[in-house]
């Protein structure tokens, strides 16, 4: 019954049973495949939860209305299982990678990454499509024959090599280094962009770093302004920036899927073996979007990513890493009893590493507290 819906899925799609499997072999289950049990085991472990204070681009404690890695993470599943199943993918083993791309994700977003990278350099470096493995595979505990969610080989594969604008596939002998991803991670990674742009553009409108006026040289945002202010002249603005913020994935969307089955048609796919073996990524914008996208992602890299209050945010939350790590590492009994154990297996740094990479921003902020502020109970 588990592979009973492979007949439903194209050709170059990934089957069901066509899995590599799992690393600790287990017995398949009476109605769900190996991929909606990897999404299952995924939406009930600890690191999914973890990321709904986690940072995008805004500092928890910076508001409640701003996208969290949870939100992020939910916002790509949901654009991604929509492209997979509008081109006959397998939408089970889509959502699986999608629910899984940023797990190892540390706090406080891109700052917490660089700052942990630099101070494990000598061990190197640190990773978050790695450190999502390692999550996967080993930090996790919920299961009492396998460490880790002993996830299926091709999730697994799907954490490692997501790639997009803030994120470096990683070549890992394991997962066919030389070989590109299936079409379903493909479809993730750029699910992950989509998701990114937009709504990082919404999130810059509501704190206020971003103002209307100057998007009036971005020739996307103008196109769609223009078609929303005829159909609905007398508007408010925050359903006008909603329906444009709505609108602009939507085309990207259309786009997307519409290049990707031109390029599966001249490619001409017939299997997930073929995918693998292509030229060049198989699913990709047009030139015209990718000609149209580009100005509007110039822009929120300059004006939000790189505003000074974004900065400021980043440059001190790099600043708590680094104490805590440091503070750790120098008096490991500071450590809860269950992390203390790591260390004579995993060694200090790592297992400080890892502990530090799976809190959330407010959990850092809270053991920061305890450790520097005399008058904070511990």
């Amino acid at each position: 019954m588990k592979e009973s819906k492979d007949f439903l899925l194209a050709p170059y799609a990934m089957k069901n049973c066509d899995t590599r499997g799992r690393v600790y072999k287990e017995d398949g289950h009476a109605y769900r495949s190996a991929y909606q049990r990897d999404r299952d085991r995924i939406v009930h472990c600890a690191a999914f939860r973890r990321l709904e204070y986690k940072t995008q681009v805004f500092v928890n404690h910076e508001g409640d209305y701003y996208r969290t890695r949870l939100t992020h993470t939910l916002e790509v599943a949901q654009i991604a299982r929509t492209i997979a199943s509008v081109l006959r993918l397998n939408a089970d083993l889509t959502e699986a990678i999608a629910l899984s791309h940023d797990l190892g994700h540390t706090p406080f977003g891109h700052a917490g990454e660089e700052a942990l990278n630099e101070l494990m350099l000598e061990l190197g470096g640190f990773n978050h499509n790695l450190q999502g493995l390692r999550v996967v595979d080993y930090l996790e505990e919920r299961y009492p024959d396998f460490p880790g969610l002993n996830l299926t080989w091709e999730v697994r594969e799907g954490v490692v090599k997501h790639s997009s604008k803030f994120d470096t596939a990683v070549k890992v002998k394991d997962f066919l280094p030389n070989e590109l991803p299936v079409l379903e991670a493909q479809v993730v990674d750029i699910a992950d962009e989509i998701a990114y742009d937009n709504h990082d553009l919404d999130d810059g409108f509501t704190s206020g770093l971003i103002e209307e006026k100057e998007l009036a040289d971005i020739p996307i945002w103008n196109k769609i302004n223009e078609v929303v202010g005829k159909k609905y002249a007398k508007i408010n603005k925050e359903k006008k920036k909603y329906l444009i913020i709505r609108s602009l994935i939507n085309m990207q969307v259309t786009d997307l899927i519409a290049q990707t089955q031109r390029n599966i048609s001249r490619l001409k796919l017939k299997s997930y073996l073929d995918v693998r073996k292509a030229p060049k990524l198989t699913v990709s914008f047009s030139k015209e979007m990718f000609t149209l996208r580009k100005p509007l992602r110039e822009f929120l890299h300059k004006k939000l990513y790189f505003h000074f209050r974004v900065m400021r945010m980043s440059i001190k939350a790099k600043r708590f890493i680094q104490e805590l790590f440091k503070a750790y590492t120098a008096y490991p009994e500071q450590l809860p009893p269950e992390v203390q154990k790591k260390i004579a297996k995993d060694g200090i740094k790592q297992v400080v590493c890892d502990y530090i990479a799976g809190m959330t921003d407010r959990y850092a902020l809270d053991e920061y507290k305890k450790l520097f502020n005399p008058y904070e109970r511990v």
